[in-house]
């Protein structure tokens, strides 16, 4: 039992070992390399040294997630995080073998996400990729709205400017995309000038709508991101701070009565033998 307990206690320390994390990060930055060498012309050898290389990275990350489940305390409890999860699948994903097949394919595709693990490892890429989701929902409404407006104004511009270049205006959703290339401020001079020249008030079509859309709607988003930012970090924060190790006072011990007796006993014998000794002293003097 103590030997199985000592073998736990050493899959924990190498999980939370600084160095380990540090390696593994290394890993997953040089498979990451290695899809991108990958997408170049190479040559057989180099070919092969890579083939060899996606290998030794597939077992370590093997290795490494069998080290983190076993230092868990139960399996229920590791997959009870959703990282854990994600890591498991990234990971037991990447074992599809690399040959010709069909399903090589997907095997190659999957391998592209283990630079996504760098999220699980790295808690400040947490707290980025939590935040964002925990903003998408609130994010969705100011969409929808921005939604509305991108209809109404390109609803009003095929209505307009539909004779004047049927190319951008033709239809709403042609319309709609030719408003997204004027609030990505795309060269909208030159569709606001083209209108212009037909309905010299159009100016205010366009700058009414980049107003909205480009100045209110969008930093609506950014704020709502920044607020859902500083939350998260709060809350990493606070978890920082309450899984830190507390100093606690150790209790002073508490004594039996029997041993408190002759521990009376024994002051009582040195005071005596004190006093003796004092009286004497003053008899020789």
């Amino acid at each position: 039992m103590s030997r199985v307990s000592n073998l736990k206690q050493t899959f924990i320390d190498i999980r939370s070992n600084k160095f380990f994390e540090t390696f593994v990060i290394a890993v997953i930055i040089i498979s990451a390399l290695k899809v991108g060498m990958g997408t170049y012309p190479l040559g057989p050898r180099l070919t092969s040294a890579l083939l060899m290389l996606d290998y030794a990275v597939t077992v370590f990350f093997l290795v490494e997630i069998l080290v983190r489940i076993a230092a868990e305390h139960s399996l229920r409890r590791f997959f009870s995080n959703g990282w854990n999860v994600f890591d498991f699948v990234i990971v037991t994903a990447s074992l599809i073998p690399i040959d010709q097949s069909e399903i090589a394919l997907l095997g190659r595709l999957l391998r592209i996400f283990r630079v996504l693990r760098l999220i699980s490892i790295i808690p400040e890429l947490r707290v980025l990729l939590n935040a964002l989701l925990q903003a998408i929902p609130r994010m969705g409404y100011v969409s929808l709205l921005m939604f509305i407006i991108f209809y109404i104004y390109g609803a009003v511009g095929s209505i307009f400017f539909e004779e004047i270049n049927p190319t951008l205006w033709d239809n709403i959703s042609i319309s709609m995309l030719t408003l997204f290339r004027v609030v990505t401020f795309e060269d909208w001079t030159d569709v606001m000038y083209e209108t212009m020249a037909v309905y010299p008030l159009s100016w205010i079509f366009y700058l009414s709508f980049i107003f909205l859309v480009a100045f209110v709607f969008l930093n609506m988003m950014i704020g709502i991101v920044i607020q859902t930012l500083q939350a998260e970090h709060e809350k990493f924060e606070k978890g920082e701070i309450e899984n830190a190790p507390e100093i606690v006072s150790t209790p002073s011990p508490v004594l039996s009565p029997g041993i408190e007796t002759r521990l009376a006993n024994i002051e009582a014998h040195l005071e005596r033998l004190s006093e003796a000794i004092c009286t004497t002293g003053r008899h020789k003097a």
